[in-house]
């Protein structure tokens, strides 16, 4: 029998996961409270809060929405937040009142946030006090009617915490005037908490922990739920993958600069770590990669987490040469491939592969990643313990070893229309996205070899049509990329009269002397002829999500 699908790794690490010890999210990190009180949990600007630390914040937030504002099991609560230390402690808070977390962008603009908040029917918000003025232009046509602002130092140590608040509204001007009901500050609503009794809420499995929005660059944006089940069992999938990676670490120490309310960040960064009692060292901007670097500088770090953009970046920053990586036993890339010339470099500045990884928000999001003694070879790896993953043709049937097609995913960390509807009222989006048998169409186009390793050539709406053949465009980029002189590059198809589409490459230098000529010339010599890029331009940065994912859309608009 052809091999169609493959569950498991060949050897080393188990077929299945076992049985997760927690039922919920809550659990998971009530167990961390009592097992690591004095462990450091995050640390962000200076400031570290332990876990016995983040046991009080949290349960003083939790008894602020249960006690005084009064929100009853599976209500949803919006964090509008980026890496600071107010973000656990309200997540934390949010999973001990038996509520719902929906994670928001706080760079959304006010048409965003209003489909989100709306879609999600969330009533309460948690806010950077420097968005508040873009939920001001939308509240009244959503469901909100309690809004927390927070300022970015309200939680770091004194007098920083002033410092900070004082620079950000007065000096720097970051905080816009506005004028909002029913508005509390976070250190406020901890106070109000403080003297309060929580109420026992039984969740479980069953339960919806999180309302994760995907789908924004593509369309309308929809909310995946995801379950304590899904999440739970990913933090065990992901765990029994690393094996004894960290064997002679603890605790655990990790650089999250991927932003928290992004599922990649949230689950492999977050909850994997506070799982093993480790510490999460919180990067609040990471597009200021001096600073970036040199934060990075400060920790004996054992795990990094990043996007292709993110590795190259901080390879071209002169600060990151002063980063000791010796301690260093995990570096996962995500999000969207890791280019070969970026892995290569990588590998030589600090000894460390880049392991690729590949999932989805509805996945939970690992699915499928490298093994953790490899060595980079441009595949995604191998599907994480318990998962299934097949390739299949346009109408869901397996294809052979070697062929390309759609990626497809079942197992327990995938969201669960037999459970519920998949995406928040959205039954038809989930009929298309589901098929019987628990099987996930993910859009993204790959191919298994014959080990069982798997490889992405691009996402199907990518796919560049030169007459009559396929280009993924990843293939393009990862050329250009390799040229001397080339920090990033995207491609994308435009209408050409001769040949249905043809390649249009956008080129970020480092070096201002690359010439167009050069890259075609580059090109000639390593694509056979449909695959060149037939036009050219030169730009001074791409269009990116705040995950760093390059917006190819964004260039054909």
């Amino acid at each position: 029998m052809e091999k169609t699908w493959l569950k498991s790794y060949p050897e080393g690490v188990p077929a299945d996961v076992p049985t997760p010890p927690f039922r919920s999210i809550r659990e998971l990190f009530e167990h961390g409270f009592s097992e690591f009180p004095d462990n450091p949990a995050y640390t962000n600007m200076g400031r570290t809060l332990t876990y016995a630390d983040l046991d009080r914040q949290s349960l003083q937030f939790a008894c602020y929405l249960q006690q005084t504002i009064g929100l009853t099991r599976g209500e949803r609560v919006a964090i509008m937040l980026p890496n600071i230390l107010q973000y656990p402690v309200a997540m934390c808070g949010i999973f001990r009142a038996g509520l719902v977390v929906v994670n928001v962008n706080p760079l959304y603009t006010a048409r965003e946030l209003k489909h989100q908040l709306k879609d999600s029917g969330a009533r309460c918000i948690v806010i950077l006090e420097n968005f508040a003025k873009v939920l001001e232009e939308v509240i009244a046509d959503t469901e909100v009617e309690h809004v927390v602002t927070t300022g970015i130092g309200d939680l770091l140590n004194w007098p920083k915490s002033i410092l900070t608040n004082f620079v950000l509204r007065h000096v720097k001007k970051a905080v816009p005037a506005c004028q909002i009901a029913n508005r509390i500050s976070f250190k406020a609503a901890l106070k109000a908490g403080a003297n309060k009794s929580l109420q026992p809420v039984d969740i479980g499995f069953a339960d919806i922990a999180y309302l994760q929005y995907t789908g924004g660059t593509t369309g309308v944006s929809k909310g995946a739920m995801l379950s304590h089940r899904n999440m739970i069992y990913n933090v065990q999938q992901t765990i029994t993958w690393q094996g004894d990676a960290y064997e002679d670490v603890h605790p655990i120490v990790a650089i999250t600069a991927l932003p928290l309310y992004h599922i990649f960040s949230l689950q492999g960064n977050c909850l994997c770590v506070m799982a093993q009692g480790g510490q999460n060292v919180l990067i609040t901007n990471p597009r200021d990669f001096e600073g970036f670097a040199k934060e990075m500088a400060q920790y004996e770090f054992n795990m990094f987490t990043g996007v292709n953009t993110m590795f190259a970046s901080l390879l071209n920053t002169p600060s990151f040469r002063d980063i000791d990586f010796s301690h260093l036993r995990v570096c996962i890339g995500g999000g969207t491939a890791v280019q070969p010339a970026v892995a290569k470099e990588w590998q030589e500045a600090t000894g460390n592969t880049i392991l690729q990884g590949y999932g989805l928000t509805e996945t939970s999001p690992a699915a499928i990643v490298c093994r953790v003694d490899s060595e980079f070879t441009g595949t995604i790896g191998l599907p994480i313990p318990s998962t299934d993953v097949m390739i299949t043709d346009d109408d869901g049937k397996p294809l052979p070893a070697g062929q390309v097609g759609e990626i497809c995913i079942r197992g327990p960390q995938v969201m669960e229309p037999q459970v519920m509807e998949g995406y928040w009222q959205r039954p038809e989006d989930t009929a298309e996205t589901m098929f019987p048998g628990g099987w996930l169409r993910t859009g993204d186009v790959g191919r298994m070899d014959d080990d069982g390793y798997f490889y992405i050539e691009d996402r199907k709406k990518d796919m560049i049509l030169v007459s009559g053949f396929n280009v993924y465009p990843n293939e393009i980029e990862n050329v250009v990329v390799e040229l001397d002189g080339v920090l990033e590059a995207a491609a994308i198809g435009i209408p050409d009269e001769r040949s249905g589409e043809s390649v249009k490459i956008f080129v970020v230098r480092k070096d201002d002397s690359v010439t167009e000529k050069e890259i075609l010339d580059y090109c000639k010599k390593h694509l056979t002829g449909y695959k060149r890029p037939r036009h050219i331009e030169f730009r001074d940065d791409l269009p990116k999500t705040n995950v760093g994912k390059i917006l190819r859309r964004a260039l054909r608009d």
